[in-house]
């Protein structure tokens, strides 16, 4: 870093990913700062400047050492590898600067009198993590995953048995599934849509109840997609449309001649697309040659499906908010919860880079062709297909609580 890069940025004073520290701070002191800038987007620390920026330089001997040896490598778990520079300013002071990157194996930890604790940066302060949080932390280190989570109160009674057996028996290729209660309790346990039995009876797994769901959002109230339709450009102008879609994610199927099937009940993805239509669209006042009107989409129906798909199927399940689908005068807005999975970026996810957060859901709507076997839908159906129809590309907003996806018309 030169000195110039290192002024302004004291100058520009602490924030999430900056921390100004004097260097006679005790190791779990600094193993504090460290983990919480780990978990959350990585950062800086700055020793020998002090919380309001006066530059007091460095005074420990053999400090690199010091770092690498007593506080990353005793207090940090699991460990790591940060970038030490000095930087030399005026008068002799020197300033150590501390670099490191988001952490890919989290939740990391500082260990301390006998205890693992877990924090997490907001603002510019380090914090103990909440349980939500630790849980999040699990997730985006690939510990832990909230679809495979129980929820509380369901049992194979709130599954649709047609759409289990259709799936059994025209896409798993299963020819004589279960014909009893008890065994398909423990078919679907072996599975995963079931879990752990709590007293005798097996509950649903969040991804199961998604699935499957008669009402899902009656045990998980962030399972259903909110649909919105404002007459202006923003939610000041009226609402010709507010409602919560409350369903099984995947449609039911049955089986005709020649292997064909053909789609006899909507799933959520279907009556998204079914209840938007008459806003996103519009007929000629022509009439074809087939005595019909034609109907013009405002928006390439496939790179709607394609952005509402990859909201349900990376969203942060552990967050208490519906998927939101906003249609104004001007544009469409999909809003998945939760921000973008462990390291993945914005960059990364146009370039065609594939981390699903909901492996098991992911697996399941490709069984139904929901989701493009290579995993790149963005890149390779949403960038296109807005370049060739509407002449735009979509906008993407990441933040550390949602993924905004902007389609304009």
């Amino acid at each position: 870093m030169l000195k110039k890069e290192l002024l302004e940025l004291i100058a520009n004073g602490e924030n999430s990913q900056v921390e100004f520290k004097r260097d006679n701070c005790r190791p779990e002191q600094l193993a504090k700062e460290i983990v919480a800038m780990v978990n959350h987007n990585g950062g800086k620390i700055l020793l020998g400047v002090e919380d309001g920026g006066e530059i007091s330089g460095i005074q420990r001997k053999n400090l690199e050492e010091w770092i690498m040896d007593s506080v990353v490598a005793r207090k940090i778990h699991p460990q790591f590898l940060p970038s030490y520079q000095e930087v030399l300013l005026g008068e002799g002071r020197r300033v150590a600067v501390l670099s490191f990157e988001q952490g890919v194996t989290k939740p990391y930890v500082c260990r301390h009198d006998d205890r693992e604790e877990v924090y997490i940066r907001i603002g510019t302060t380090s914090r103990t993590a909440t349980r939500e949080q630790q849980a999040r932390l699990f997730e985006a280190g690939g510990m832990f995953s909230a679809e495979n989570l129980a929820v509380s109160g369901t049992s194979i009674d709130n599954m649709d048995i047609s759409r289990i057996d259709d799936y059994f028996r025209n896409i798993f290729q299963e020819p004589e599934p279960p014909s009893s209660k008890e065994s398909w309790e423990q078919r679907l346990l072996d599975l995963g849509f079931l879990t752990q039995k709590i007293g005798d009876v097996p509950v649903c797994t969040v991804a199961g109840l998604l699935l499957f769901g008669y009402k899902p959002r009656r045990y998980l109230r962030q399972a259903g997609i909110r649909l919105m339709v404002f007459e202006g450009d923003d939610k000041e102008y009226q609402s010709r449309l507010d409602e919560v879609l409350d369903m099984p994610m995947v449609g039911l199927w049955k089986a005709v001649s020649s292997g064909a099937r053909t789609l006899v009940a909507y799933g959520i993805i279907e009556q998204v697309i079914e209840t938007l239509k008459p806003f996103i669209t519009e007929e000629s006042d022509k009439i074809d040659e087939s005595m019909r009107r034609v109907r013009r989409w405002h928006y390439p129906v496939e790179a709607i499906r394609e952005v509402m798909i990859n909201a349900i199927a990376h969203r942060d399940w552990t967050r208490l908010v519906d998927i939101e689908i906003t249609c104004y005068s001007d544009r469409l807005e999909i809003v998945s919860p939760g921000a973008m999975h462990n390291s993945m970026t914005i960059e990364k996810m146009i370039a065609g880079h594939r981390q699903p957060r909901n492996l098991f859901i992911v697996d399941m709507l490709r069984d139904y062709g929901y989701v493009d076997a290579r995993g790149m839908g963005v890149r390779k159906k949403v960038l296109p297909l807005m370049k060739r129809e509407n002449f735009n590309e979509p906008v993407f907003e990441a933040t550390e609580d949602y993924l905004k996806t902007i389609l304009y018309k």
